[in-house]
């Protein structure tokens, strides 16, 4: 698949970044920070919306690699434990991959999940008009849940794991609202039929927890996750300081 980005063109980025300016041993940055800065991310998604979120934190993968799984909940499955299993096989699945990209050896990938339950009721991705108006029916006037599961592989092969859960209550949506909804298309493909970065954040009265988790990534967790496994996520944000001031 060829993507928007490749490790290759983000490498000559950084070098052209480095060589306008100083070199970081000239600015007074240990060897090994610059070390770290070359470190590779692999995101195992196409969701333009994850994508939008790392970014906004400084972070742009060097790549993108979704992996295609099956996505069928087990039967009694919990939401969480259904979020859970699916993340951690997209990040291993998209590991596996990288295997015969050697340009991307040694990557972290970082893999999502985003699953919408009511109680033990796992609401899924609709893509026809009759699953999303279901869905969005099962969710009006009540609160539930949105669980993300988060998985990271790191550069040594070490499997790392977060999930968050947000509470979110939808208002009664009446006719007009629920047509008018489904008309626009927003809900196609989207974990609960919604999105609430977009139209859909009008229909809710009330959140508990994180929203970036609710759009698809709760942001406190990866960067927890990435810095604590040694990412130069702080890195990235001083050398996109230091182009700024160019």
């Amino acid at each position: 698949m060829i993507l928007p980005r490749d490790a290759s063109l983000i490498a000559s980025n950084r070098g052209s970044i480095l060589s306008s300016k100083q070199q970081p041993e000239e600015r007074g940055h240990p060897a090994a920070v610059q070390s770290a800065a070359r470190k590779l991310l692999v995101l195992a998604s196409a969701s333009p919306r994850r994508l939008a979120l790392l970014e906004q934190v400084g972070i742009e993968p060097d790549a993108l690699r979704p992996a295609s799984i099956d996505e069928t909940p087990k039967r009694g499955e919990a939401p969480r434990s259904y979020a859970q299993r699916l993340a951690r096989q997209k990040a291993l699945t998209a590991r596996e991959r990288l295997e015969r990209e050697p340009n991307l050896g040694g990557a972290f990938v970082l893999a999502a999940d985003t699953v919408v339950a009511v109680n033990r009721k796992i609401i899924g991705k609709p893509e026809y008009l009759n699953e999303a108006a279901a869905a969005l029916q099962t969710l009006s006037g009540r609160s539930h849940r949105v669980f993300t599961s988060v998985c990271l592989i790191t550069d040594t092969g070490s499997v790392k794991m977060r999930t968050v859960e947000t509470r979110v209550r939808f208002k009664r949506l009446s006719a007009e609202e629920l047509d008018s909804y489904l008309a626009c298309g927003e809900w196609r493909g989207k974990a609960g039929g919604y999105a609430i970065q977009g139209i859909a954040g009008a229909f809710v009265q009330k959140i508990v927890g994180s929203y970036t988790n609710v759009v698809g990534l709760p942001l406190i967790e990866v960067v927890q996750l990435l810095t604590g496994e040694g990412f130069p996520v702080y890195f990235n944000w001083l050398n996109r300081a230091e182009v700024d001031s160019l």
